[in-house]
């Protein structure tokens, strides 16, 4: 199988890289932030394009990418391997790998060692986890201290649904937000240089953002977080159904790849594709020899 060589990686770059000061700048100037994920080499460039400010390789690429029924089947080889594609992609937009479940829990080591090959063997420039308890703070500002960026998650941890209620959201009740609020505290005490609030009400995000000195992306967080972060397929609509209430649908891709395929496989059924202009040609006299050679 082939396809036409793409430009080199950095070839259309010509915007800044970014950088954790940079974003730091944006919180500061409220200018707001970016974050999309990808999962792979056309992902990636589809968030160049856009000039987004922070691309995450998600472990929610598990369910969209791979196939599982959730996030916590997805391994550390896999993880590795969507990140490194979409670094191939990524020139300009900070690169943040989440850790898989698994990955980083059972000690300080195993987050440290899991996060260097993320930086390492997949080019990541830094790494997410979840949960504000204090094994993922323990393990955050162990991440930092080994040298490697770390941004936190709070509120909805899809890694630990199961254990939060399911996929629904956090802080809702009094005792919920404070525990969200502590967390966050303690992330960013651990020298997170951000935060994700997923699932959080309004109101919640609204009250905590002048403690939190650190940019924080929301995602179905209200829109006083300095940021916004969407799942790539859930906004180009390539899957099924609407998704949770935050998602906004800026396109109908799935429903255009069906029908692309649709009409492809139609045509090699019917004989129309391939037609004349999609062969190549030879040149008759060449032709004449190798007939006559196969004759021979």
């Amino acid at each position: 199988m082939s396809s036409k060589p793409a430009p080199p990686t950095g070839a259309s770059s010509a915007r800044p890289v970014m950088s954790i000061p940079h974003l730091l700048s944006l919180k500061h100037s409220r200018t707001p932030i970016v974050m999309v994920t990808a999962y792979d080499y056309p992902s990636a460039r589809a968030a160049e394009a856009a000039a987004v400010d922070i691309v995450l390789v998600g472990d929610s690429g598990a369910m969209t990418v791979l196939g599982y029924p959730s996030t916590v089947a997805v391994g550390i080889e896999e993880m590795l391997m969507l990140t490194a594609a979409t670094r191939r992609g990524t020139t300009s937009a900070l690169l943040v790998a989440d850790l898989p479940f698994g990955s980083y829990e059972v000690s300080d080591q195993q987050a440290v060692a899991t996060a260097i090959r993320f930086v390492k063997e997949a080019g990541a420039d830094a790494v997410k986890l979840e949960g504000g308890g204090s094994m993922s703070v323990h393990r955050a500002a162990a991440i930092v201290a080994a040298g490697v960026p770390v941004m936190g998650h709070v509120g909805l941890t899809p890694q630990t649904a199961t254990a939060l209620g399911g996929y629904k959201a956090q802080g809702r009740s009094a005792d919920s937000a404070i525990s969200i609020a502590r967390g966050a505290f303690a992330l960013q005490e651990a020298a997170c240089f951000s935060l994700v609030f997923e699932a959080v009400p309004n109101a919640v995000t609204a009250a905590l953002m002048p403690r939190i000195s650190i940019p924080v992306i929301g995602i179905g967080a209200g829109p006083d977080a300095d940021g916004q972060v969407l799942v790539f397929h859930d906004l180009l609509g390539i899957r099924a159904g609407q998704g949770a209430r935050f998602v906004k649908r800026y396109a109908d891709l799935q429903d255009a790849m069906n029908a692309g395929v649709a009409a492809y496989a139609a045509d090699v059924r019917d004989g129309t594709y391939p037609a004349a202009e999609h062969g190549y040609s030879i040149d008759p006299i060449e032709l004449a020899r190798f007939t006559k050679t196969l004759a021979e």
